[in-house]
């Protein structure tokens, strides 16, 4: 059973205000419970504080930040990541499952359609997950990717894609976009109408999705219709285009919530590439992270690239990267629109069930397909 009321996620549906940042509008998507401006969404704060945060007080700080070799630290991260979250699904699914070559690499591709669904060509959603690139996986996203199937009657494909170090960029994205290709080229056998197929992915996901855009605009493909970056990283270390600035300024925190927000933060922080676990564990070479299918935000152009819709939570460091990524592509003249949650942290979309947010996020998500 959900951990909030019905009605407090049609509110947050509803929410209409807006605000003018880097030059385009960002839509908020804010939550009646919120004690106001500067605090965490209340039920975030209470997840922060039952899971992450004591922990983090027990053990004597964030063990991410004790500079660990990698070969401890990322089955730590691994470990680490996702969030059991809740089935929200009313109607019953067909679940599948396959394996496709990419990149000469066999890839699994899980597949939920409804049971009684329409007979029509039904829109595709293609989800990649976040992780940070060497972790998360499929069943961290599988609940709300079966809440949007049966919200939108689409056909949703989960992307088990391989992860670094075992798999290092580019080859994780050409797997991506591979799988792309492959429900496009399979259009019919899946039901799908291949003119109405949407890429989605959270943070590292979203980076995917936003390199998949520019490689499709790139090779002329189009097979990506729209895609859905959920608090998407699009950099790498202190690369930045120009007119970009992370600062600590940027976020408005209530004095009494500031030790619990900034320890949110730092993800997205800019820093030196040299020592940093990330991109050391998923570039081949360091000197990758300014290739604009490793750093989108550093492409020279955006014309062309498909119509993105982002959302980003006002505590995540990723939320300016983010924000101002929109920007570049609203003045390259792509159809694009931003969304903030505010109070809500990076990953929110891990949480169904247990934040409204997630499943109102789901809602936006089943009426852009």
């Amino acid at each position: 059973m959900k951990k909030y009321e019905n009605e407090l996620v049609e509110e947050i549906h509803q929410c209409a205000d807006a605000i003018s940042q880097y030059g385009v509008e960002i839509h908020l998507k804010e939550s009646p419970k919120r004690a106001g401006k500067g605090y965490l969404e209340p039920s975030e704060q209470a997840l922060m504080r039952e899971n992450y945060w004591a922990d983090n007080e027990e053990s004597g700080g964030n063990p991410f930040e004790q500079n660990l070799p990698p070969d401890i630290m990322i089955p730590m991260m691994r470990d680490a990541m996702g969030f059991p979250n809740l089935n929200l699904n009313t109607m019953e699914l067909i679940t599948k499952y396959e394996t496709i070559q990419a990149n000469n690499h066999s890839v699994g591709l899980w597949q939920y359609y409804l049971r009684r669904g329409k007979q029509e060509a039904k829109s595709c959603l293609i989800y990649i997950h976040g992780g940070g690139w060497l972790g998360g996986t499929v069943h961290a996203v599988e609940n709300p990717c079966k809440l949007i199937t049966e919200l939108a009657d689409a056909v949703v494909f989960n992307v088990d894609y391989d992860l670094a170090p075992e798999v290092k960029f580019p080859d994780n994205l050409e797997e991506c976009y591979a799988v792309v290709k492959h429900v496009y080229d399979h259009a019919e056998e899946y039901g799908i109408d291949k003119t109405r197929i949407t890429v989605a992915g959270d943070s590292a996901g979203g980076n995917l999705c936003a390199a998949m855009c520019l490689m499709d605009r790139d090779q002329g493909n189009h097979y990506i219709a729209q895609s859905i970056l959920l608090y998407p990283a699009v950099t790498f270390g202190k690369n930045a285009a120009p007119g970009y600035e992370w600062t600590m300024d940027a976020f408005e925190i209530a004095p009494e919530q500031e030790a619990l927000i900034q320890s949110c933060l730092l993800l997205g922080k800019p820093t030196d590439l040299e020592g940093d676990l990330v991109p050391e564990t998923y570039l081949k070479q360091l000197s990758d992270a300014s290739n604009p299918y490793a750093s989108p935000m550093m492409a020279e152009n955006f014309e062309g690239v498909a119509k993105t819709v982002i959302m980003t939570a006002e505590y995540d460091g990723l939320r300016l990267q983010g924000e101002f990524y929109g920007s570049q592509l609203a003045k390259a003249g792509v159809d694009t629109t931003i969304y903030r949650y505010c109070g809500c942290t990076h990953a929110f979309i891990d949480r169904l069930g247990y934040q409204p947010q997630t499943e109102e996020a789901c809602m936006l998500i089943a009426e852009l397909l």
